[in-house]
C-alpha cells in the first residue's frame, strides 16, 4: 500500500468514526485513535457490506454505502465506551 493509500484510509476512517460519534447521543469517552480505528473498520466492513447487497458501484455518491458506513461505526463507537464506562466503575 502506498502512502496515499495511507493518508486517505486514516482520513476517511477520521471521518466516518467522527460522524459515528455523530449520532450516537451523549459523550463518548473514547480517544481519538480508537474513533479513528472504529472508522477505518466501519469503511471496510461497509463497503464489503454494500457490495455484497449490489449498492457499493453507483453513479455519484454512494449515500446507502455511507450510511451503513457511519451505522456500524455508530454502534462501534458505543460498543466501545459502554465498555470503557464498565472497566471505569
Amino acid at each position: 500500500m502506498e502512502i496515499t493509500g495511507i493518508i486517505s484510509a486514516l482520513f476517511i476512517g477520521l471521518l466516518i468514526g467522527g460522524l459515528g460519534r455523530l449520532v450516537v447521543p451523549g459523550k463518548q469517552r473514547i480517544s481519538v485513535l480508537l474513533t479513528v480505528l472504529v472508522g477505518i473498520a466501519a469503511a471496510l466492513v461497509g463497503t464489503f457490506g454494500a457490495s455484497v447487497i449490489g449498492v457499493a458501484e453507483t453513479d455519484g455518491i454512494d449515500w446507502i454505502e455511507l450510511a451503513l458506513q457511519v451505522g456500524l461505526a455508530g454502534v462501534g463507537v458505543t460498543a466501545l465506551a459502554k465498555r470503557r464506562s464498565r472497566q471505569l466503575s
